[in-house]
């Protein structure tokens, strides 16, 4: 019996070895999210550049478009500007901005340096909206169809690639099925 109690610690280090090592297997991108096939969440927020207009999830139905969480203390949000950039001139869909737990100011200034891809950018200063949105941190890039619904979300930063083999082909199909809904 004593001998049995000795093996316990060694049991149990082969048993979370194993859960650890399944570990290295998972893909931090793909993140499950709660709200995939859910409305946008309500939300009333201000508009980053003009704190008396203010945006609603409304607001951000009629077309397929992508929301993505960003902010200037990002590091990887900063790498992933240019390609924003790069869509926002392709005019593919309207690109909505949520500026996440960031400074107005900087964030201002940061668009004006770097230019503004984004159609409509929502400030969440405090983080409610990407609460409600189950962000753990940014950036993340949503995909939305023309009825408001949240059909793809994807954590980490886009570029071509991202762009061109995951997210592209779901803006494609979402923007086909609108057409047919609105043909019908």
């Amino acid at each position: 019996m004593k001998k049995l109690v000795l093996f316990i610690p060694l049991i149990l280090f082969l048993g979370m070895g194993i859960f650890l090592y399944q570990g290295l297997f998972l893909n931090p991108q793909e993140l499950d999210s709660a709200l995939e096939g859910k409305p946008i969440p309500t939300f009333k927020l201000e508009k980053l550049e003009n704190a008396d207009k203010i945006i609603t999830n409304e607001d951000l139905t009629g077309h397929v478009s992508v929301l993505n969480v960003w902010a200037t203390w990002c590091p990887a949000c900063k790498y992933e500007h240019p390609y924003m950039m790069t869509l926002a001139r392709q005019n593919i869909m309207p690109i909505y901005g949520i500026n996440y737990r960031d400074d107005r100011d900087a964030a201002i200034r940061e668009l004006k340096r770097e230019g503004n891809p984004y159609t409509k950018n929502i400030y969440d200063v405090d983080g409610r909206l990407g609460l409600d949105l189950g962000v753990y941190g940014a950036p993340e890039t949503f995909i939305v169809d023309h009825n408001g619904i949240i059909r793809f979300r994807y954590a980490g930063p886009v570029d071509h690639q991202i762009w061109s083999e995951i997210l592209y082909p779901k803006v494609k199909q979402l923007q086909d099925e609108e057409k047919k809904e609105g043909v019908s």
